[in-house]
């Protein structure tokens, strides 16, 4: 995600971010759709504050897992590229360390077909995540150019979060993360999340404060539209997600 235009980081509400698959003690298979009112990505919007229609399908088999997810996208064509779909792939393993205390390890690739970027948009982390009880620490790694972003290699995402049950299907996860942006520092920032989500069987409502404290070099917001409005201010995201 580029520049100015949208260096925007482009799989959880609010961002409806990619998530492992459990463990579990036989092999599943597991489909999902969805939409929101705007695709956030590490709080940046991937649509231009537009909606975005989403779907995945996840394989696990003990701790072992695979998957892949896509949604729909704005920030490529607006970057001059000739995308507007997302599609990630990931694969790892989760499994525990001790009682109540878990380790998830693996890769993810974002790839945007096409994109003709000068400097291409697909992006692969490595990731850790260290969950003990609601909590969760995950540290992702780029080992390519992030989203576009020229000599960019060597990025990081640290996300910290909380998964509270509030009983009937209801959940309240609290998030904040930050992203380093390699060589370009302009383009760092903080994100924090707010999302409250019920399960309805099998159909998840939610809504989520989403927000970041992007820079405005100059006084323009460093995530920008083509029409000058900031891709990562506070908003809301609503979402509806049907798992199958």
């Amino acid at each position: 995600m580029k520049k100015s235009i949208l260096g925007a980081l482009a799989p959880t509400l609010a961002a409806v971010a990619i998530t492992s698959m459990p463990a579990i003690s036989h092999a599943d298979l597991a489909f999902n759709v969805g939409a929101v009112s705007d695709y956030r990505y590490r709080g940046i919007s991937q649509t231009r504050l537009k909606p975005a229609v989403q779907g995945g399908v996840d394989y696990s088999n003990g701790g072992f897992y695979l998957g892949t997810w896509a949604s729909t996208i704005k920030w490529i064509k607006d970057a001059g590229g000739d995308a507007d779909v997302e599609v990630d792939i990931y694969g790892g393993y989760k499994f525990e360390l001790a009682k109540g205390t878990t380790l998830d390890v693996g890769v993810l690739t974002y790839q945007y077909p096409s994109n003709k970027l000068a400097t291409s948009a697909n992006t692969t982390e490595v990731y850790a995540g260290l969950t003990f009880g609601i909590f969760t620490a995950k540290y992702s790694h780029g080992v390519t150019n992030l989203f576009g972003f020229t000599d960019s290699k060597s990025s990081g995402y640290l996300d910290l979060s909380a998964a509270v049950d509030l009983g009937d299907g209801m959940t309240l996860t609290p998030h904040v993360g930050y992203q380093k942006v390699a060589n370009n520092g302009t383009y760092s920032y903080t994100d924090y999340s707010l999302t409250f989500a019920k399960d309805i069987k099998g159909l998840i409502v939610s809504a989520a404060l989403v927000g970041t404290d992007t820079k405005k070099p100059g006084g323009v917001p460093a995530y920008v539209s083509p029409a000058g409005k900031n891709l990562g201010k506070a908003t809301v995201v609503l979402g509806v997600k049907y798992n199958f």
